[in-house]
């Protein structure tokens, strides 16, 4: 009896110590002191509170459970707020790291990312030129854009469009080429450009006429810049144009065809981008590069686009073989009928623009006609060892087959070819000595390079006999802008972004005298004044062209530029705006 009442007793009491403790569980989870006080209190064994047979022991079973969650949801946490690199998943499998393509040429490639929003990255890569006469398989690209194509300025697309669209350009010129890699969205029903990224490589396609794999070759590594730009999904549909400039219209009908048909057969065979069909690879007529540049100018500017027609911009391109002017003049002028006569539809206005291309009247033509008229003139003048030498000799090192040049240094001599003056063979040729004459003498040489006494069929005319509309009385307002060789040659020297013509002749007076040291806040102005013995006879050819050839009075402002909004001027993305509004090409 009595063991039966202990019996109960204890039992009694462990039902009222797990009571106690179901009771305190309902409020709040015990800690572990406030347990090891009621163990205390009953003196009975741990094992009691543990018997696997009891149903009591979830407060144990839920402490662990909320311990494996809060661990698991701190390492979520970690994962979530560390960037990815901090992570090195490949080395520690093993696996070696990503690494960009060995260069294989050594053409200069200059890499240039540019933005609307003026971020730039500029990177240098220096490849290999191919030394293969036939043309390569391009290298695969390592890096790849992210799949998820997103667009800055809107999320859901104009009707019918794709919120983004990419569009190449190469630009073969007669210097190098250059890839535009343009990114725009659709927003709205007209293309918005978004970024830009280009790459340059030297020499252009014109210095391969022996070899036209080589030439195609050459473009590998432009090419390579595309494919790791635009995303792998969108590649399909993004066009290439290939447009030659004047370095391959010197070279000949017969080398620039074979050298284009090998770079259409080299981007059709190894790369994913379709070519334009009309006019993908091609030597581009002079006037569809002025208009072209003239619509990326204005396009730029926000004067092309907008519901209301906006006064333009007039440009004026100076590339190494030819040059061009493009203006749209005023509402009360007509332009007379002829080639110079461009209408262009764009925005849902119509514009008449004046536009001419002058071949061989670019900057690296320039000098050789330049070279060539001071040849032809000493060699036509008679008596020149008793007229001329006699006066000059002890100061100049002039002899009769020595030809003086007032547009270089004094006593610097270059040699130079007789083959395009007289029917000399080709290894004929003389030394030409700069006398450092000045900028007033060179500028008597270059005004008759200019032919501005030419008979003018259809008045007024420019230079060369060519017709121009006067921008002193039909384009007097609005804005000038200048670039390529005219940025290259003036921007180094400190000259601001507006200046007028009266401080161009200033600048140019002053590097023809030879007074570098106006430029000792400039230590790079000095560096290339120095090293480009060219240097007075550029601004002043530059000079003559605006001022005598264009007729722009001495007053009037121009403005230089490279870029606009961060991106480059030029004809490349008015090229890639026509190639977009000419087909949906992402469906």
């Amino acid at each position: 009896m009595q063991n039966s009442q202990r019996n109960e007793n204890t039992s009694t009491t462990s039902s009222a110590a797990f009571a106690d403790l179901t009771a305190k569980e309902n409020r709040d989870i015990p800690k572990t002191r406030s347990r090891r006080k009621t163990l205390e209190k009953d003196e009975k064994p741990l094992d009691v509170l543990i018997d696997p047979k009891m149903p009591n022991n979830k407060p144990r079973n839920r402490m662990w459970m909320r311990t494996t969650a809060f661990l698991i949801f701190l390492g979520c946490v970690i994962l979530f707020f560390v960037p990815e690199e901090k992570f090195n998943f490949k080395s520690d499998l093993g696996l070696p790291p990503e690494t960009d393509p060995d260069p294989s040429s050594n053409i200069n490639v200059d890499l240039e990312h540019s933005k609307s929003d003026n971020i730039e990255d500029i990177t240098s890569i220096n490849p290999a030129v191919p030394t293969k006469s036939k043309v390569s398989s391009p290298k695969k690209a390592t890096k790849t854009p992210s799949s998820k194509i997103t667009s800055k300025h809107c999320t859901v697309p104009h009707p019918g469009r794709p919120l983004v669209q990419y569009a190449l350009m190469i630009d073969a010129g007669s210097t190098g080429s250059r890839i535009h890699v343009y990114r725009f969205n659709y927003c709205k029903a007209s293309p918005e450009l978004e970024d830009e990224i280009f790459a340059h490589i030297e020499p252009g396609l014109s210095s391969y006429g022996d070899n036209p794999e080589a030439a195609a070759n050459s473009l590998n590594d432009l090419m390579e810049v595309a494919l790791k730009n635009v995303p792998k999904e969108l590649q399909h549909c993004t066009p290439v144009a290939v447009k030659a400039t004047a370095g391959l219209r010197l070279l000949g009908l017969k080398k620039s065809e074979r050298i284009l048909e090998a770079v259409r057969e080299h981007l059709e065979t190894n790369y994913p981008f379709p070519i334009i069909e009309k006019d993908g690879v091609v030597i581009m007529d002079g006037k569809d590069e002025g208009v072209y540049a003239w619509i990326t100018v204005n396009y730029l500017l926000d004067r092309l686009g907008s519901g209301k027609k906006l006064p333009t911009a007039a440009i004026f391109d100076l590339g190494g073989g030819s040059t061009q002017i493009v203006f749209e003049p005023e509402a009360n002028f007509e332009v007379a009928p002829g080639e110079h006569k461009h209408e262009l539809e764009f925005g849902g206005h119509k514009y008449i623009l004046y536009q001419h291309s002058y071949l061989h009247y670019g900057l690296m033509e320039a000098r050789k006609a330049i070279k060539r008229f001071m040849a032809k003139l000493w060699i036509s003048t008679p008596n020149k060892k008793d007229d001329l030498i006699s006066g000059i000799s002890s100061e100049l090192d002039i002899s009769e087959d020595h030809i003086p040049n007032p547009c270089l240094p004094k006593n610097y001599t270059e040699e130079f070819s007789l083959s395009d003056i007289s029917h000399s063979r080709d290894e004929d040729s003389i030394t030409i000595v700069g006398t450092g004459a000045g900028h007033a003498q060179c500028r008597f040489i270059i005004e008759q390079v200019l032919n501005k006494t030419n008979e003018c069929p259809l008045s007024p005319c420019s230079f060369n006999g060519i017709y121009q509309p006067s921008l002193e009385v039909t384009f007097s307002l609005h804005d000038i802008y200048a670039f390529s060789y005219f940025y290259d040659r003036m921007s180094p020297l400190g000259i601001p972004a507006d200046f007028s013509l009266k401080e161009l002749r200033d600048l140019t007076d002053a590097v023809c005298a030879g007074n570098v040291s106006q430029f000792s806040h400039l230590p790079e102005a000095m560096k290339e004044i120095k090293k480009n013995p060219h240097y007075c006879m550029d601004l002043t050819f530059i000079y003559a062209l605006l001022h005598v050839g264009y007729e722009i009075p001495l007053d009037r402002e121009v403005k230089i530029a490279k870029k606009i909004k961060g991106i480059e001027t030029g004809w490349c993305l008015g090229a890639a705006i026509a190639v977009l509004d000419h087909k949906l090409w992402c469906k």
